[in-house]
């Protein structure tokens, strides 16, 4: 991996919830200028203040270095946007990272193709969804392909990028290149239901929600067994409540049709999801928080 690889000068990521802010900060601390998309003004608000807590925390706990205040540094390098019509022309970078609908994600991709340069690179954070059928939407799909981070995505080590058919050579140096810029690894697949992280973490946490549903052992006790034993950082079930019950389910709906029965959604997780116990954003899952 290269570290000193530059970022590209001006990105521009659609949508600012949890993954779209978490891109967003990791380019701006890169020294990338973005501007984030985000139709409702309070909900862009909300983007800037997870952005400026997010540089904040890592300034204090010493593992970002900024040319000054992190505070400061926000308003310089991030701007709210309230569509997509005002992202720059001149945007090196465009991320989609809305929830996981894929008619919305391409005409939100095919809306930002319109605005940006032709030499400017498409992306979608997607988790599951089909790029290629993505690309469909889009004029020039050489120049786009999956971007797909990890959460918390100012710490995670890792971006997972996936190629359709059409993405060009260019296309997927640029995005290498900018992943290393961000001083992460990439991981390159392509094109498949679930991707290969995805498909492989369902698979784990699936099966651990049948365990705690069969009474095989409480989820503490399946999350150390695999945490100790096998030394994943975090047991499937608490990976589960911070990705989201609710972003699983989807997730396994998804692989289930396209994949079959091995990825069929279990009982307990379906009814966690209907009361609401969506896992760390909720402050109720298999753990609260």
């Amino acid at each position: 991996m290269n570290s000193a690889a530059a970022p590209p000068s001006v990105v521009a990521v659609i949508g600012g919830g949890r993954m779209g802010a978490g891109i967003a900060q990791s380019f701006a601390a890169a020294g990338s200028r973005v501007a984030v998309v985000e139709r409702d003004g309070a909900a862009g608000a909300a983007a800037l203040e997870r952005i400026a807590k997010g540089l904040r925390q890592a300034t204090e706990r010493g593992t970002l270095a900024l040319a000054g205040p992190s505070d400061l540094d926000v308003p310089d390098r991030v701007a709210v946007v309230s569509s997509i019509a005002e992202v720059p022309h001149d945007t090196d970078l465009v991320v989609e990272a809305v929830p996981e609908d894929a008619a919305l994600k391409a005409e939100l991709l095919a809306a930002a193709e319109d605005v940006v340069h032709e030499g400017c690179v498409l992306a979608s954070n997607t988790s599951s969804l089909s790029v290629t059928e993505l690309a469909a939407a889009l004029k020039r799909p050489g120049r786009f392909l999956g971007m797909h981070f990890f959460n918390p995505v100012p710490v995670s080590a890792l971006v997972e990028l996936v190629l359709t058919p059409d993405t060009t050579e260019a296309t997927r140096s640029a995005a290498v290149r900018w992943t290393h810029a961000l001083g992460k690894q990439d991981v390159v697949v392509k094109d498949s239901p679930g991707f290969a992280s995805s498909r492989l973490g369902l698979t784990l946490g699936l099966e651990a929600i049948r365990m705690v549903e069969e009474g095989v052992a409480d989820a503490e006790a399946i999350d150390t067994a695999m945490h100790l034993g096998y030394r994943h950082p975090m047991g499937p079930l608490r990976l589960t409540d911070v990705v989201g019950l609710d972003v699983r389910l989807a997730i396994a709906e998804h692989l289930h049709a396209t994949l079959g029965e091995r990825f069929a959604p279990p009982r307990l997780l379906r009814e966690k999801v209907a009361r609401g116990e969506l896992g760390r954003k909720s402050g109720q899952g298999f753990y609260r928080w």
